[in-house]
Parts: C-alpha cells; structure tokens; sequence
C-alpha cells in the first residue's frame, strides 16, 4: 500500500482542486435535479426504493415521464460518488499534512449514503414533507463542507501551515457568525414554508398542515435581518483595513442574497411558477455556499490563498 501511497500528490495540485470545485458543483446540482423531481409531480415516479419498481432496477416505460425524472435524480448519486471517491484518492498521500482535506472528503463521501437512506424513508412515506425537509437541509450541510473544502484545496502544504490573524477585525466576524446563522435559518424555514405549499413532489402527497401564508412571513423575517447584516458588513469592511479577498466574499454573499430575496419574493407573488421555485432552489444552495465562503474568508486563521508568506505570516495585506 505504501508504494501506491508515495505516487499520490505530496500537496495540493490543479487535479485536487478541480476535484473540490467539482464535489461542490455536484452536490449544488443534485440539489436541482431533486427540485425537479418535486416540481414535476415525480416524487413517486419510481414507487419503491432501492428498487424503481417491485419488479425492475430501472425504470420502465409502464412509468413514463415521471419514472424518468425519478431515476435520473437517483443516478445522478453514481456520479457523486465517482467525484467523492477520486476526491479521497487525490488527497490519501497528503493525509499526515493536511488531514483537514481527507476528513472533508470522507464527509462528503458519507453524506452520500445518508442522503440515500434518506431519500428511500422518503418514498416509504409517500414523500413525507419533513422527511423531504431533512433531505434538503442535508443537501445544505453538504453544500457547506464541499464550500470548505474548496477554500482548503486551494492552499499548499507549506501555506496551509501558516498562521495569520483572522482577515476581519471582530465586529466583522462576529456579523459572518450572524450571518451564517440567520442563514441557515433562512433555509430551514424554506423548507416549511415548502412543506405547506402546492408542491408537494406527488399529487397525492401529503401537506405538513401549516399555514402557507403565515409560514412564509416568519420565513421573510430572518431573510431581512440577512440582508441588513450583509449591508453592515459590507459597510465595516469598506471603511476598515480589510484583506481584498474578504470584501470580494462579501459582495458576492450581499448580491446572492439580493437576488435570492428578489426571487423569492416575485415567486410568492406570482403564485408559485415553477420555473421560478426551482431558481430559488438554486438560490438557496449558492446563498449557502456564499455565506459559508464569506464566514471562511473572514473568521480563517490559515493563509487565504494567494497570500505572499513571509516571515510574519501575522500581517494581513490590505485591498
């Protein structure tokens, strides 16, 4: 094993970080494609689990559109798993210097079969809407630990052992921290609000029983509280000393956020269109991956990539 371990990358290289950028596409686009599935009334196109049928592996022409959707979701899971394995692979001869890459890799490659399990309580239950709920809230979780993961494969070996003060000063992270948290209770209450709406995956799906127009207000909430914490970070980090690389994260957390908020209001108002419900789905992982960036960047005490090291790796450079 030894010999096979010493021709894997000492550090960090292109391949590595294509394999990262890639982990965190891939867990955004199965995100996509399970909005698809709900947003066609496909959630039980394939009506057992792991079987499609009682009968069949795959699906079948018996099962139409719907069947097709299903089952293109669930073999999107294979790729997932191509580009988990060969993540954990690239990083195997590194794992004494940078175990922070191969724990990473694993939980994105366990989180694969959760989310499998998960989805088959999913068709068990007739698409549950919390059970649905906890499979996107997954997805999230995912989301954020490929968003870190992409941040530390940037980083060499030699830059990763580095120390420096964190990018923003304390009131800066501790509005990151906020806006993590207001964050992901942003998109928990989504999956709710969600949950109470006319998209329910089936027909014949049950409803979790909530008021629609009640949980969406409470949803609306902590995304104003969002969007006036990402406009007082923006504000502390233009009018401090703040590396370059902070306040590019955090113009692209204020603008995902903007957008997702516009969204997600003309979609309320326009009574739900598809096309726009999925765009919000789709929001809702790159506002994840956004925030977990910004919170990264700022709050980090190893080198943010592209740093010159020297021999006060403390100094932060300033845009």
């Amino acid at each position: 094993m030894t010999p096979v371990l010493d021709r894997l990358p000492r550090t960090t290289t292109p391949l590595v970080r294509r394999l990262a950028v890639a982990s965190l596409v891939s867990q955004i686009a199965i995100v996509v494609t399970g909005g698809a599935v709900r947003l066609t009334a496909s959630g039980l196109g394939c009506p057992e689990w792991p079987r499609c049928t009682a009968d069949s592996i795959v699906t079948t022409p018996e099962m139409g559109f719907h069947g097709i959707i299903e089952f293109g979701n669930r073999m999107l899971t294979f790729v997932l798993v191509v580009i988990a394995v060969a993540m954990i692979v690239s990083v195997l001869g590194m794992w004494r210097e940078r175990r922070d890459l191969l724990l990473l890799s694993l939980g994105l490659f366990a989180g694969i079969p959760a989310q499998a399990v998960i989805g088959g309580i999913t068709v068990w239950t007739g698409l549950n809407p919390w059970v649905v709920g906890l499979h996107f809230i997954v997805s999230m979780v995912l989301v954020a630990l490929a968003t870190v993961l992409v941040n530390r494969a940037r980083l060499t070996t030699g830059e990763y052992v580095q120390r420096r003060s964190p990018a923003g000063p304390p009131l800066l992270r501790q509005l990151l921290v906020t806006s993590t948290v207001l964050t992901s209770i942003t998109i928990v209450l989504g999956v709710v609000v969600t949950g109470s709406g006319p998209h329910a995956g089936d027909h014949g799906a049950a409803r979790n029983g909530l008021d629609s127009d009640l949980m969406t207000r409470l949803h609306a909430v902590p995304v104003y509280l969002l969007v006036a914490t990402a406009a007082l970070a923006l504000v502390v980090a233009y009018r401090g000393q703040v590396h370059r690389k902070l306040r590019k994260a955090l113009l692209i957390l204020a603008a995902v956020v903007l957008a997702q908020g516009g969204v997600g209001y003309l979609q309320h108002f326009l009574h739900l269109p598809i096309a726009l419900v999925a765009l919000h789905m789709l929001g809702a992982s790159v506002l994840m991956a956004a925030a977990v960036h910004a919170h990264y960047t700022g709050t980090t005490r190893r080198t943010l990539p592209g740093t010159r090291i020297t021999a006060a790796p403390q100094a932060v450079p300033v845009a």
